[in-house]
């Protein structure tokens, strides 16, 4: 049992968080480059939280361009424990509406243009992400969501894209046929990145939008604007209910071992480099096989 210290990765409308005691921004060093931008750290109801705005102050950064293992070993080192992501999605259901929060559970990888491992040649390692978000933190957050007054949507899939487009009407009704329910651009490899440096990790969805599937709607930017600030203001106050809401103790999470087994070369094969690169996501396990 230990104390949470919660990193918070803020999407699109949410750039700070209210309510720190003692707020400081501090930058990370990482050897994977920079990460969007730097932390902002204190405390919520005694809880300590890390911001990490994903996009960058000013939304400057488009989801392609993201330094997700940056972002993800940056809270690793500023000795995040657990993961709460904040992101806008579009809806590809209609009992999914703009101004819903979803938890989602599940994710359909469709992206191409990223970084998705910590891991490769010189160090190899294979974690299972068969289900990639924590229920316990996932459950905490619905319950906050209600508590801040949202109407949440627990459990969905969301098909994660490349963009920065948004989708084609007839990608839209793809990804329904494939049985998704949310879409977005940023969940992965963010979520896979978490269970590789043993992060439990949540998403906490913001609907926009409609996305394009249905005949009298596209998704249009003035709208997800006005949407996102109406949903930003309620997911500040989700954060605060989540903070009051956190048991006192943190109990142990089977992702806090995830790397337990997961990795497949041998100490005599490893490269040096890499292990340097690694040294916060393996520093539990860096002498084993």
């Amino acid at each position: 049992m230990s104390e949470w210290t919660i990193g918070v990765i803020g999407g699109s409308g949410l750039y700070e968080i209210d309510g720190l005691e003692n707020p400081q921004w501090i930058a990370v060093d990482t050897p994977w480059g920079p990460a969007s931008d730097a932390l902002l750290t204190g405390r919520i109801a005694g809880v300590k939280f890390v911001f990490l705005p994903r996009h960058g102050r000013g939304h400057r950064i488009a989801p392609s361009g993201l330094n997700f293992r940056a972002n993800v070993d940056a809270l690793k080192r500023a000795g995040c424990t657990d993961i709460l992501s904040i992101s806008a999605i579009g809806s590809l259901q209609d009992h999914m509406p703009p101004g819903m929060f979803v938890m989602v559970d599940q994710f359909v990888d469709r992206t191409f243009a990223r970084e998705k491992s910590f891991f490769g040649t010189g160090c190899v390692a294979h974690v299972s992400i068969a289900y990639p978000v924590c229920p316990r933190l996932s459950g905490m957050a619905a319950a906050a969501a209600r508590a801040a007054g949202a109407q949440v949507h627990e459990g969905g899939t969301q098909l994660v894209m490349e963009g920065p487009q948004f989708s084609t009407r007839a990608e839209s009704l793809l990804y329904r046929q494939w049985g998704c329910d949310v879409i977005g651009m940023t969940a992965m490899p963010e979520a896979k990145l978490c269970r590789e440096a043993e992060l439990p990790y949540a998403l906490l969805g913001m609907v926009t939008d409609y996305d394009s599937w249905r005949d009298e709607d596209h998704v249009d930017v003035s709208q997800v604007i006005a949407q996102l600030k109406a949903n930003g203001d309620k997911a500040k106050r989700i954060v605060v209910a989540f903070a009051k809401a956190l048991p006192s103790v943190r109990d142990p999470s089977p992702i806090d071992t995830a790397l337990d087994g997961a990795i497949m070369t041998a100490p005599s094969a490893r490269d040096p480099a890499l292990l340097a690169r690694l040294d916060a996501i393996t520093a539990r396990v860096f002498d084993r096989p």
